[in-house]
Order: structure tokens, then C-alpha cells, then sequence
């Protein structure tokens, strides 16, 4: 998991995304703040799509560290017994920060976005398109605007 930093009416705001150890993407958020609400908000998105991961790589963050000892939180609160094992560790997150050069070398050339929901509209699309684009999708027999034509459908 990490996050990138896209420009929304002059100011930076947070893209946060999360791959898995095959670099399949496993889910992506806009954020205007990079804290621990935003943090604790995107990994309870990301585990209500994907359900509860083992293991999570993060980078040197606080918010991202904080974010996941409130999941923990709430597994000992729903009685689990175990726990999402954190590694903090700067270099194991190379995955996915070579996985944010497709968003960087899209948006780069636009010097930023308008809105906040024009922003997210479009790094949705960048996504899906990207996801395609590494066949993450069940229909692999079909070419990427085939499957996406069925997405949009």
C-alpha cells in the first residue's frame, strides 16, 4: 500500500492505492488529506472489497502505520486472534511505486485538475483502464476494449 501525490486546484492531494504481491490492484482512493482518517478510510474500503489481508508493506508513513493498528483494533474487537502484520519497510514497497508511473506519466502532462470530483472521475478511469490493460478481469479471451465496453456497459 502507498500513496502518490496528484495536483487538485494548486494544491496536493492524496492518492492512495493498494496492489497485491503480484501487482494486481486491489483498490485505489482520492483523498484531500493524507492523515489517519484517511488512511483508516481507504484500508476499510480496501477490506470490505478484498477482505482482511494477512500481511500489509507500507513505507515510512505514520498515517499509513496508524491506519492499520485501528483494523487491528477492530479485529480484536470482533474476537479475532490474530492480527494484520505491518512491515515498515521503505525498499519492499517497490511494486507499487513502480505501478504509480502509469498514473504519473497520464496526469503529469495535465499540471493538475479542476475539481476534486473531476480528479477522482478521471483517476478511476486511468485505473480500470490500467487494470485492463494487465488483465485482471476474468474475460482474458477478450481484447481491452472489449472488456472495457463491458465494463461501461
Amino acid at each position: 500500500m502507498d500513496e502518490t501525490y496528484i495536483q487538485v486546484k494548486g494544491k496536493w492531494t492524496y492518492f492512495y492505492r493498494a496492489v497485491d504481491k503480484f501487482g494486481k490492484t486491489l483498490d485505489f482512493m482520492l483523498s484531500e488529506h493524507r492523515d489517519e482518517a484517511a488512511a483508516s478510510a481507504f484500508f476499510a474500503r480496501m477490506i470490505e472489497n478484498n477482505g482482511w489481508p494477512e500481511k500489509v508493506v507500507i513505507d515510512k508513513s505514520g498515517a499509513n502505520f496508524v491506519g492499520l493498528q485501528n483494523m487491528n483494533w477492530i479485529l480484536l474487537l470482533q474476537g479475532w486472534f490474530w492480527l494484520i502484520e505491518i512491515l515498515q519497510v521503505k525498499y519492499l514497497n517497490n511494486m507499487i511505486e513502480q505501478d504509480h508511473r502509469f498514473i504519473k506519466k497520464l496526469t503529469r502532462p495535465m499540471k493538475g485538475f479542476k475539481s476534486f470530483q473531476s480528479a477522482s472521475a478521471t483517476l478511476d478511469g486511468i485505473e480500470v483502464a490500467h487494470m485492463i490493460r494487465k488483465r485482471q478481469f476474468s474475460a482474458s479471451d477478450q481484447s481491452a476494449f472489449q472488456q472495457f465496453a463491458a465494463l461501461a456497459a
